[in-house]
C-alpha cells in the first residue's frame, strides 16, 4: 500500500531516528526500530534519511529542489515543443493559402 505521510510525520520520524542512532550498532538497526514504533515501512524511513543527507550535502546526489526544478523545466520544455509544432503547422497552412491564385 502506498501511504502518503505528512511533513510533520516525516520530521518526527527523522528526529526519532537521530535520537535512536547512538543506541543501535548501525543505521539499519535504528531504522527498523523507529519504523516499527511508528508502524511504517523501514524502507520509507531509510529513503527519507537518505534524501535528507543528499539535501544537506552530506551525500552525493541531486537535491530535492534541483530535482523539482528539472521536472518543472522538462514539463515546460515539452509544452513549448508542442506549441512550436502547432505554430509550424499553422504557418504551413497559411502559406499554402497565400500561394493560391
Amino acid at each position: 500500500m502506498n501511504q502518503k505521510y505528512s511533513p510533520e510525520m516525516r520530521e518526527r520520524a527523522l528526529r526519532m531516528l537521530d535520537e535512536a542512532k547512538p543506541e543501535h550498532p548501525n543505521l539499519m538497526s535504528a531504522v527498523r526500530h523507529v519504523a516499527g514504533l511508528l508502524g511504517m515501512s523501514p524502507e520509507t524511513l531509510r529513503v527519507w534519511h537518505r534524501r535528507r543527507e543528499i539535501d544537506a550535502g552530506q551525500r552525493p546526489g541531486v537535491p530535492t529542489d534541483v530535482a523539482e526544478e528539472n521536472k518543472r523545466l522538462r514539463r515546460e520544455n515539452a509544452e513549448l515543443k508542442k506549441a512550436n509544432e502547432v505554430l509550424k503547422a499553422a504557418s504551413v497552412f497559411f502559406a499554402k493559402e497565400l500561394d493560391r491564385p
